[in-house]
């Protein structure tokens, strides 16, 4: 018998309620409800729109409840590391800031004074990045932030969300492990570490780990959407760590690439991996499904593009996926390639400019035109997973024998082939929706085994010439 359950599923730039029906012959997924995740720039401060979010989420779950479906439950995924401070009387302190935010320049450095970088990588295995959220909250300390002062509770982003539901304030693994506040081998929040951020650890509830109950959908909305008093189940709070779920690999022999606004390439691993080469590498140990730990690496990805189109759009010029990925392969390989990583491309207000001002400050030859921008970000993403991939090579306890890629980025078939082509590995691309079908995945208690039969991958071999 078919059973019915709703993923939402929010990005950086979109998010979605999807309708999932699961039964022992097929898995079916459509998409109810698009909209897009606001980034609202007030006061000089960038914030997420969490009321126009949350507005967005119950429209789609009123649609599916207009449909009379009766849904086993919800389960919501984000982005990470960002968070909403909640009042003592249960409202919200404001609007989340975004880790697009540049409000935490400069910070880490002014952390390191009160904790060395290398004791904070030890404690948390986490990667060394400005958007961390231990680096959020000692910047908004700094800033002398009303909300944190006066905040009851510290919701991550899904956390908060599902908070908005069903009235139950939880902290889920995955996304706490995302903060470089936790210590992943105890799984628990450092003190130390929130001391020096002087904020206190009762402001952050219970944690939860994916499947685990959160609570009911709230009376209010049970009659509002239609639905009734659904279980609001705990997925991977953390989107990757969802994707990561829904890789359709059978042994341990392989890597990952989620790729979308964020590319997040790593392995997966029975225990945290934390010493002075891993520091080095910078790479992150995050929370997995099932006990296991996500070692990996966060690479700008289809940001890059994304905000170019935004530029052309502007500018008139619709160019389509498909046309641009016939324009840059008909461009000759870019001689140099730029760190997609660099802090010139976090948020600037030209993309293409902010490129080609790149190139030139670095002696490199200036894309002519649209289309060797295009080839420019291809050839520079292929190069930066291929860089990482080689560093996964060396310190995998297995031999790596293919790299999946999934998200929508896996839809990218130029790019797939330039990955397997610079990375020397036959690359599995599928499935699109990897993060969605991860959420339901977990909510339905399916296996890799279970979905391998639901899904289709295209296979992208290294070239021989």
């Amino acid at each position: 018998m078919a059973k019915n359950y709703i993923a939402v599923d929010l990005g950086a730039t979109s998010g979605r309620v999807i309708l999932a029906k699961v039964s022992g012959e097929a898995l079916e997924m459509e998409t109810i409800h698009r909209f897009p995740t606001p980034l609202l720039q007030i006061g000089g401060r960038y914030c997420w729109n969490i009321y126009s979010i949350y507005d967005d989420i119950v429209k789609g779950l009123t649609i599916v409840g207009q449909r009379g479906v009766k849904v086993e439950s919800i389960g919501v995924d984000t982005w990470g590391v960002d968070f909403v401070c909640v009042a003592k009387d249960g409202s919200l302190l404001g609007l989340p800031r975004s880790y697009r935010d540049p409000y935490t320049e400069g910070i880490p450095e002014k952390f390191f004074r009160k904790m060395p970088r290398e004791e904070l990588y030890r404690r948390t295995g986490i990667q060394i990045m400005n958007i961390n959220s231990v680096f959020q909250l000692y910047a908004q300390h700094k800033e002398g932030s009303e909300a944190l002062e006066n905040a009851r509770t510290i919701l991550f982003m899904p956390d908060a969300v599902s908070y908005l539901l069903t009235g139950k304030a939880v902290c889920e693994y995955t996304i706490l492990s995302t903060s470089a506040l936790m210590d992943p081998r105890t799984k628990k929040i450092d003190k130390d570490i929130l001391n020096v951020c002087h904020v206190k650890a009762k402001r952050f509830p219970s944690v939860v780990y994916p499947g685990d109950k959160v609570g009911r959908l709230s009376a209010e909305l049970a009659e509002k959407t239609g639905l009734g008093k659904v279980n609001v189940i705990a997925v991977a709070g953390h989107d990757t760590g969802s994707a990561v779920a829904a890789v359709p690999a059978l042994s341990e022999g392989f890597a990952y690439l989620s790729s979308g606004t964020w590319s997040l390439m790593g392995i997966e691993t029975r225990e945290p991996v934390i010493n002075e080469k891993m520091y080095r590498l910078n790479f992150t140990n995050e929370g997995g499904v099932g006990g296991t730990t996500r070692l990996l690496k966060n690479i700008t990805g289809m940001w890059l593009l994304e905000q170019c189109l935004v530029k052309w759009r502007s500018e008139d010029k619709n160019y389509s996926y498909a046309e641009i990925a016939r324009l840059a392969s008909e461009c000759e390989k870019s001689a140099d390639l730029i760190d997609p990583d660099a802090p010139e491309f976090a948020s600037p207000t030209d993309m293409p400019a902010a490129i080609c001002k790149y190139c030139k400050d670095h002696g490199f030859a200036v894309p002519a035109d649209d289309a060797h921008i295009m080839r420019l970000i291809y050839d520079s993403l292929a190069g930066k997973y291929a860089e990482v991939f080689h560093n996964l090579e060396a310190i995998a306890p297995f031999r790596i024998e293919a790299l999946h890629i999934i998200g929508g980025g896996s839809q990218n078939e130029l790019l797939n082939q330039m990955t397997a082509d610079a990375c020397g590995v036959t690359v599995v691309a599928g499935p699109a929706e990897g993060t969605a079908l991860g959420n339901v995945m977990i909510q339905a208690r399916l296996s890799r085994k279970d979905i391998n039969k639901f899904i289709d991958t295209k296979i992208f071999k290294p070239s021989t010439k």
